[in-house]
């Protein structure tokens, strides 16, 4: 499985311990997020997880800012993104459940290392449930 992450210097730490956990299931990494705590511009490092998520040339993407917000915000501007800001386990399940959510958003300042790590292991098992929420979800792009 391939997976697109991305991030800006306030989601460095929580980047490093999540491709460590992913390259020991034998997941291939496409690193575009900075790898120091130096203040970056966090579009720059989204915008091309989006764009591989949208092109499929990965499974999913993972992004991860200081609240989670303007990364998700940033990847949703591309047509086909379904990022989905996600703060607990709860909802990040259903957002792969009900939404398709094909990105999935990290609040660094907010969630731990672990949560994060949890989050991520939901978000790759869980499928969506299509039936009723598909007519929801091909509503989403105009």
């Amino acid at each position: 499985m391939k997976v697109s992450i991305g991030n800006d210097h306030a989601g460095t730490i929580h980047k490093f311990k999540i491709v460590e956990y992913l390259q020991a299931k034998d997941f291939k990494i496409k690193n575009y997020g900075t790898n120091t705590e130096e203040s970056v511009d966090y579009p720059d490092f989204i915008h091309p997880v989006a764009e591989d998520v949208k092109n499929t040339t990965v499974d999913f993407g993972i992004i991860i800012c200081g609240s989670g917000n303007g990364a998700s915000m940033s990847a949703n501007k591309h047509n086909g993104i379904r990022a989905a800001l996600c703060w607990n386990n709860e909802t990040c399940r259903l957002s792969r459940e009900h939404n398709d959510a094909n990105i999935l958003s990290i609040p660094a300042r907010y969630v731990t290392v672990e949560s994060a790590i949890e989050m991520v292991e939901t978000f790759i098992k869980t499928p969506f449930e299509g039936g009723r929420h598909q007519t929801r979800v091909k509503k989403i792009n105009k």
